[in-house]
């Protein structure tokens, strides 16, 4: 919209309105707009570690966000204010959680990406009645027993990333009757993955031949792939997170194992770190730089521009979280975490940078929406980070976005 020249207030309005100042006669939203601090939102993230590389994307998405909500007029009038710290581990995440809330004063907390701290976390959120927008942590647990009023999900669950994968091994043959082993990262969300995988794997007729637990500092896995060869299984499953991806996607494909390859968790910077050379198999995915829908095209321009890299999907995760948050603040016209739970919770449709809108389930915050597998291609004329193809949303536009979580039934949570 073209900005238009307004003449300057006379004299005597200008006094007119320093005295119905005075006399406290101004409208108290306009007030507190004027005199209240920016808004403070805690931003905890890994930024060491395996899930390091995950952490770095995800800065950089929730500052995307920051900037442009400022550059749009802010929150109720007031600029947003991001406070980023390294969440480390389940302890340390704890501990500076409740720092930001006693002493930041953090009108709310984003972020996190390991199952375990973003259970510490939403601990203690929830004590505080502080607002959290967890943005990578799959356990179901979270959802379920362990759930938070307090808390919404902006990561898809483990079952969504299970169902994702397994429609797609389904259609391809690769279940039913068919010996499968797997590897799994040694943490909560390694062990809540191989549940979900193993559930989804039994109920459609596969044979479990074997799991192993992985160690998430392990970079070699020359004895786990023996074993995958000693043991000739028709698939091999990864619940495996982080660089542990990585490496283990390319030292599967260095030692040409020749038995079709697949896993229930994938993320970008696990695909551009195995590289065109050792990215192999089918995997589940909640978002790529690849996806068409019009906003998505543009955010990936955006983000291009900012970065001079391309986004992956943590940072759309913490990019989403931020727009949400300032969204809901505008249209409820407060930053009263009841209200805008309950905002967050009334159906309102978001768009999520996809081709379907978006929405948080009012009984477990669970965000719903489309998601893809991805699958090497060899094709030489894509750029160069562009050797995976993006399948085409699933569930399918003539299905409910719902078909990928699990039921009330199946992950009761009940919120305190």
């Amino acid at each position: 919209m073209t900005d238009k020249k307004v003449a300057a207030p006379g004299r005597r309005l200008l006094l007119q309105g320093s005295a119905a100042m005075a006399a406290g006669l101004v409208m108290p939203s306009l007030a507190r707009a004027q005199t209240a601090g920016p808004i403070r939102i805690g931003h905890l993230t890994p930024r060491t570690g395996f899930l390091g590389p995950m952490g770095e994307y995800a800065v950089l998405g929730a500052t995307l966000a920051v900037e442009e909500v400022n550059a749009a007029g802010g929150a109720l009038g007031r600029k947003l204010e991001l406070l980023t710290e390294d969440s480390v581990n389940p302890q340390t995440a704890s501990t500076k959680a409740q720092r930001m809330v006693e002493r930041d004063k953090v009108n709310a907390i984003v972020g996190e990406i390991s199952s375990a701290s973003g259970l510490a976390i939403a601990q203690v959120a929830t004590r505080a009645k502080t607002l959290f927008l967890q943005t990578g942590c799959n356990s179901d647990e979270l959802r379920g027993k362990s759930c938070s009023r307090y808390m919404f999900h902006l990561e898809a669950c483990n079952t969504m990333y299970v169902r994702t994968i397994g429609r797609a091994l389904l259609r391809d043959g690769m279940v039913k009757g068919k010996k499968w082993m797997a590897f799994t990262a040694d943490y909560a969300f390694g062990h809540d993955l191989f549940k979900q995988t193993k559930k989804f794997m039994d109920e459609h007729g596969a044979i479990f031949v074997s799991n192993d637990m992985l160690p998430t500092d392990a970079t070699e896995f020359s004895a786990s792939l023996l074993k995958i060869r000693q043991q000739k299984p028709d698939l091999v499953m990864s619940n495996l997170a982080g660089n542990q991806t990585t490496n283990f996607a390319k030292q599967y494909k260095e030692f040409d194992i020749g038995i079709p390859f697949a896993g229930a968790d994938m993320n970008m910077t696990s695909i551009w770190g195995a590289g065109s050379a050792g990215f192999s198999g089918t995997w589940p995915i909640i978002w790529t730089h690849q996806v068409q829908a019009p906003s998505a095209v543009e955010f990936v321009s955006r983000f291009q521009k900012r970065w001079n890299k391309l986004p992956e999907n943590q940072a759309v995760n913490d990019y989403l979280a931020i727009k949400i948050l300032a969204d809901a603040m505008n249209k409820t016209q407060s930053d009263d975490v009841q209200k805008i739970i309950a905002y967050l919770e009334s159906d309102i449709k978001f768009d999520v940078l996809r081709d379907r809108q978006g929405y948080f389930r009012p009984w477990d915050h669970q965000l719903m929406y489309e998601m893809y597998t991805v699958t090497p291609n060899s094709d030489k004329g894509t750029g160069k980070q562009d050797f995976m193809t993006t399948s085409k949303p699933v569930p399918a536009v003539s299905e409910s976005l719902e078909v990928l979580a699990p039921t009330q039934q199946e992950n009761m949570c009940t919120f305190a």
